[in-house]
């Protein structure tokens, strides 16, 4: 198999990941160090989320073959990848900790259910809560009403009791 067919393959892979990912982070890392890269591919990890180094060329032909439309002005200069196929806020809250601690790592845009973003929106999501969180918002808000009956309940049926004595 020729180095081109490898290409070939790579580029048809990457494709698909671009394609079922529901978010795609692009970033700048240089300045980090390795013990840096490491650590962020570790946290990356934990949450679910692949995170490599690709080569422009090769994200452009894939995002090209994927129909995907707009990343080609932020792929400039070193670009390293990050895939998310579940979860949208976990790899843009995870980046954009990271990049407050050590200015080297740039996020530079982002591919979000299909729909290119910039930073602006990357970092409204990672500014909104963990899917824990906004699971655990929802079921307060749905035991709010249940619980404000019961109480009510309870205090119709407390007030009764000194009647009925």
């Amino acid at each position: 198999m020729g180095v081109r067919e490898e290409k070939v393959r790579f580029v048809e892979a990457l494709s698909e990941r671009l394609k079922n990912s529901n978010c795609v982070l692009l970033t700048d890392y240089r300045g980090l160090t390795v013990a840096e890269m490491n650590e962020l591919r570790k946290q990356l990890r934990a949450a679910g989320v692949e995170f490599q180094v690709i080569k422009n060329t090769m994200t452009r032909r894939a995002a090209a073959a994927a129909g995907i439309e707009g990343l080609d002005p932020f792929l400039v200069g070193p670009t390293a990848i990050a895939f998310s196929k579940d979860d949208v806020v976990a790899p843009a809250k995870i980046l954009t900790k990271f990049a407050k601690e050590h200015e080297d790592l740039q996020i530079k845009a982002g591919l979000v259910e299909g729909k290119v973003v910039g930073l602006d929106e990357i970092q409204a999501l990672a500014d909104l809560p963990s899917r824990e969180g906004l699971l655990s918002m929802l079921l307060s808000v749905l035991q709010a009403p249940i619980r404000n009956f019961a109480l009510a309940v309870k205090a119709v049926a407390e007030k009764q009791e000194p009647q009925e004595a």
